[in-house]
């Protein structure tokens, strides 16, 4: 039987990258629920808009890495997509009960089993994108509980425009400029950065702290690695499968 691997966190908050995706397909309900009946703060998962305008997740813009047909997100309609069958993570089977997620299908899940949503917007979105997609988080009454991130800095922008400065927004990112953490400190948005350049520049840490910025570190699934994560005091370390 798989299982996720433990580790001495202490006051690490672990955030399981697309579910628990070292056990489940990853950003599906399994993998979901997986992190749900487990100690993780947090789910992260990636949104794409549909060609009519709805919220599915997934990682990649095409589907055909996990799935049985390859169309693009973006060229595809809600309808079209949810009638696609997903593979299974072991032995990459199409599976008849494994679909593509709505948004809302996310963040149900997340609702019900208490856990922060940390939603990855994975391309640039226009305003009123971001809008309605905000929208249907309300409606479940979660806004408070979504951390949303994004390679893409204008998207964070746009949201912090959208919304009050206590919804917490992260900066995804490798390198960094000092003219980059000088806009999120202005703008109260967090860093969610790839772990092996935080261990490389551990003056970084520093930066952030003065500036008040909480640190996320993705995607480290090796103990030693997130132990000195630990150490180095994130606030969150985003895994495959440590908790």
């Amino acid at each position: 039987m798989f299982d996720t691997i433990k580790f001495d966190k202490g006051n690490v908050k672990m955030v399981a990258h697309r579910g628990v995706s070292g056990i489940e397909t990853e950003n599906t309900a399994l993998a979901f629920v997986a992190a749900g009946n487990r100690s993780y703060f947090g789910i992260e998962t990636d949104v794409h808009v549909t060609s009519d305008g709805g919220f599915v997740i997934m990682h990649d813009s095409m589907t055909g890495r996990v799935a049985e047909i390859d169309v693009e997100i973006e060229k595809t309609d809600l309808k079209e997509l949810r009638k696609i069958r997903l593979k299974d993570r072991e032995d990459g089977a199409v599976r008849n009960d494994i679909r593509i997620p709505e948004l809302d299908d996310y963040v149900k899940i997340c609702k019900r089993y208490g856990k922060i949503g940390v939603l990855e917007i994975k391309t640039p979105f226009k305003e009123q994108e971001l809008k309605d997609m905000v929208t249907i988080i309300e409606k479940r009454d979660y806004l408070k509980s979504i951390i949303f991130i994004s390679f893409h800095l204008e998207n964070l922008l746009a949201l912090r425009r959208i919304l009050p400065e206590m919804q917490k927004l992260q900066f995804l990112c490798g390198e960094l400029s000092d003219e980059t953490i000088g806009v999120l400190i202005k703008n109260h948005i967090d860093i969610d950065i790839h772990y092996p350049t935080l261990l490389s520049h551990p003056e970084y840490m520093a930066k952030f702290k003065e500036g008040g910025v909480e640190v996320n570190a993705w995607t480290c699934d090796n103990v030693i690695d997130a132990g000195l994560l630990k150490d180095m005091g994130v606030d969150y370390i985003t895994s495959n499968i440590l908790e």
